[in-house]
């Protein structure tokens, strides 16, 4: 069921963040032609307003379809089609390509309503119909373009903060030193730990409750024993060895929570936007040690998301919020990255046009892309090698 969840948390973030696209563009005047949950195959779809809402066969996230991101080019529509159909429409496609060239937009408009009737299935005209409507995107003022475009990060920073204030309100629950529970076939168990024990030292050190993890992992793998309060007795356990578990010397057991009173909403609002700040900044540093080859092992991929979110979720109710809403800012400033396909990089674009006064091409945004995919590629190579090294280690 956690790990359920863990997957349905994740659609939902990235549906969040195409809603806010969605209800933005509708705003400021650009129509956007498709709001889909899920990808893939429609299973179901209707449309209303000009808009084709369905839900698709893979329910991870969403996508909205904005029209005419990029200017129509002379050779957009010729490259999409076979050689048999290049030959068959010629005289319309060099007709069509030239009224591109000349801006003359009411005969590349009366041309493609022609083609309609020849290619009914062809994808790329659908995208020079709507590239040619008034509300396409690259005609917009680049306020309205960065509007759309922002509304998405922006989304999920919101809504990271309403779970923030939740998360605050609810009260976190501060560590005891009694054990709730002890995991089988971890070393813990085999030393004879039972739940209800209370920790009074770990290798002759007298402990606290927050400084019993970092403890057990500063002995790097080395036998030491505990002393319990057991039923108002003192009990020794061990020796026993802690083992290596992702990333950290653990011996397998859980410490008992106990509730703490929750914030009160202003005091809630102030610490989730502190929270929010102070993973900005320290998001931002990781990033840009990536680039000196610091902090490579601090990426995570899909893998590592929804496993950490699993976790989570069967541990409390306010460790899956924290969990959720720290993926939402990661969801959101990783978008921000200023390189395309992502949020980012269309926010250049659109300043570089207006500062050139001239929207790009299909072609300008495919070549700039190239490099957003292979910065993605290589994020994708990290955040899988850290998330199964941990998995395995």
């Amino acid at each position: 069921m956690s790990l359920g969840v863990a997957i349905l948390s994740l659609a939902v973030l990235i549906l969040v963040h195409e809603a806010g696209h969605f209800f933005v563009a509708r705003a400021v005047g650009m129509t956007p032609r498709k709001f889909y949950i899920g990808f893939g195959p429609a299973l179901v779809k209707r449309t209303r307003g000009g808009v084709e809402y369905g839900i698709a066969a893979l329910p991870l996230g969403g996508y909205v379809k904005i029209p005419g991101m990029h200017r129509p080019a002379p050779g957009d529509l010729r490259k999409s089609l076979a050689p048999a159909q290049q030959n068959e429409l010629a005289p319309q496609l060099a007709e069509l390509d030239v009224a591109l060239e000349r801006d003359d937009e009411p005969t590349a408009i009366a041309i493609a309503t022609q083609l309609e009737s020849h290619l009914p299935e062809n994808k790329q005209l659908q995208e020079l119909e709507w590239a040619l409507a008034p509300d396409a995107y690259w005609r917009q003022r680049v306020w309205k373009k960065v509007a759309v475009i922002a509304a998405g990060p922006l989304t999920n920073v919101a809504f990271a903060v309403v779970l923030l204030v939740v998360f605050f309100m609810l009260g976190a629950f501060n560590a005891s030193r009694i054990v709730e529970r002890v995991l089988p076939n971890y070393p813990a168990a085999a030393a004879g730990l039972r739940a209800g024990d209370r920790i009074l030292s770990i290798a002759n050190h007298t402990v606290t409750p927050n400084a019993i993890a970092t403890t057990i992992n500063a002995t790097h793998g080395r036998p030491f024993s505990f002393v319990v309060l057991r039923n108002g007795h003192r009990v020794s356990i061990g020796p026993l060895r802690a083992r290596l578990d992702q990333g950290a010397y653990r011996v397998g057991f859980q410490i008992k929570g106990v509730p703490a009173p929750g914030d009160s909403f202003p005091t809630a609002c102030w610490h989730a936007v502190r929270v929010v700040g102070l993973f900005t900044s320290e998001t931002v540093k990781s990033l840009a040690g990536l680039f000196v080859g610091s902090g490579t092992r601090n990426v995570s991929s899909a893998v590592g998301i929804v496993r950490v979110t699993s976790q989570a979720f069967r541990q409390s109710l306010q460790d899956f919020l924290a969990i959720i809403a720290e993926i939402n800012l990661a969801l959101a400033l990783l978008n921000l990255l200023p390189v395309l396909p992502l949020d980012g990089g269309h926010i250049v674009m659109s300043v570089i046009e207006r500062v050139r006064g001239k929207a790009f091409s299909q072609l300008a945004y495919m070549r700039y892309s190239a490099v957003g995919l292979s910065l993605f590629i290589f994020l994708l190579y990290l955040g899988l090698r850290n998330d199964f090294s941990a998995g395995h280690s």
